[in-house]
């Protein structure tokens, strides 16, 4: 997965802007104060965490591509950025004010020891939250129709929602509080259902290039014939139909929040 960002991370920060409604319900349920410090883990390119501190917030970026971290750092130099892990993030116990993982848990390779590490480096009466989707929301997702491997890898890499529970129970924390999020039309981060509403989105190359599970080269040939077949059904208007049987009310992702 290192491999993969670093090699993405190249262009990634054209169309994974921080999205300014995600930002502000990141910063609701976290409710930061000044003075105080934070962790966004799985940073990235730290468009997240820019914007975090564009609010006056102190926040540690901690990501493992060193490619995405050498973005970060040419953005905003004021940000301690860090090259680690959620399973190894190298900080102290007891030193984090709040921690925000937005869109990385699948990217760790154990969440339950991720989770026991964050919930180590975490100050008591503190929170942790967590904007992802989960396998039970992707099943919805009309890209199934489209790209059916390629979302199946991707289901498969994304826990189940009853398996975030367990393993952040199990790590110490207490569940307080979850979201639904369904995408929304004027979305700013082109993350991997944003074209829930524009389909056309996905013929954007750049776009596409920005999202793990579209420039997995693993993925080529059928990313190809599923643009081919959604090109089709959208010049036809057959689109309308499949968006309309994949609608649910599970919701596309999924803010939670946990305390220790």
């Amino acid at each position: 997965m290192q491999i993969k960002y670093n090699k993405i991370g190249k262009g990634y920060n054209q169309t994974r802007k921080a999205d300014k409604y995600l930002t502000e319900i990141l910063l609701s349920l976290l409710n930061p104060q000044s003075g105080k410090l934070y962790l966004d883990i799985g940073c990235g390119t730290g468009n997240y965490t820019h914007e975090f501190q564009q609010r006056g917030y102190n926040f540690i970026g901690i990501d493992p591509s060193e490619t995405m971290l050498t973005k970060a750092k040419d953005r905003n130099n004021l940000i301690d950025w860090r090259v680690g892990t959620a399973e190894n993030t190298q900080l102290e116990s007891n030193t984090i004010d709040g921690i925000i993982g937005s869109l990385t848990i699948h990217h760790w390779k154990n969440i339950s020891e991720a989770f026991k590490e964050l919930f180590r480096v975490l100050k008591p009466n503190c929170s942790l939250v967590i904007f992802t989707s989960t396998q039970e929301q992707m099943h919805g997702y009309w890209l199934n129709e489209y790209f059916p491997k390629m979302l199946e890898d991707s289901i498969n890499q994304m826990p189940k929602h009853q398996h975030i529970l367990d393993a952040l129970q199990l790590s110490g924390f207490s569940i307080d509080t979850s979201e639904k999020y369904f995408i929304k039309p004027d979305l700013e981060d082109k993350f991997l259902y944003c074209g829930k509403q524009n389909p056309q989105l996905y013929f954007d190359k750049t776009i596409r290039n920005g999202i793990s599970s579209f420039s997995d080269l693993s993925n080529k040939i059928e990313v190809e014939q599923g643009l081919q077949k959604l090109k089709k059904d959208i010049d036809t208007n057959h689109i309308n139909t499949i968006i309309k049987n994949y609608e649910n009310d599970l919701g596309d992702y999924l803010f939670m929040v946990a305390k220790k």
